[in-house]
């Protein structure tokens, strides 16, 4: 073998091809996936969404309920120590501020400030009321009297 022939063959040996390695899928998602991912996503917010939304108002009703029961049993325990409601003019605000001329007040019968309805509006306090010593009540989503489901109005009688 000559020199050149030698150098034929190593060159020979290294330029050879393998051959071409089975096509290998890349890591990713299809467009057709995603897209059947985002039907079935939306699928589900369609059937879920309403749902969840609902409680929310359902909630909003209860805490109504808890709200009107604290301030209840603040006004009797106001009526305890005065012997009478506070009065129409005085409201709930008489719960935490003493009145001018009620010597026998021993509050503050809340220990914060009286809340307004989730709805963000304040309670409705008649004293005398139609339904009682006193109507305590909220008109609910609405803000008008009547209505039903999350505008209907919660009342302490």
């Amino acid at each position: 073998m000559h020199a050149s022939e030698s150098h034929f063959l190593v060159t020979a040996n290294v330029t050879s091809k393998q051959p071409a390695a089975p096509h290998q899928r890349s890591a990713g998602f299809t467009l057709l996936e995603l897209l059947v991912v985002m039907v079935i996503i939306g699928l589900l917010a369609g059937y879920v969404g309403p749902k969840l939304f609902g409680q929310i108002g359902k909630s909003q009703i209860k805490v109504t309920r808890a709200q009107i029961d604290g301030l209840s049993k603040a006004l009797d325990q106001y009526r305890i120590d005065t012997g009478h409601y506070p009065n129409t003019e005085q409201g709930l605000i008489a719960l935490t501020l003493q009145p001018p001329g009620e010597p026998k007040w021993a509050g503050p019968y809340m220990s914060k400030a009286v809340p307004k309805d989730p709805w963000g509006v304040d309670y409705r306090y008649v004293a005398p009321g139609e339904h009682g010593d006193y109507d305590l009540l909220s008109y609910g989503r609405d803000g008008r009297p009547g209505g039903d489901g999350e505008d209907a109005d919660v009342t302490s009688w």
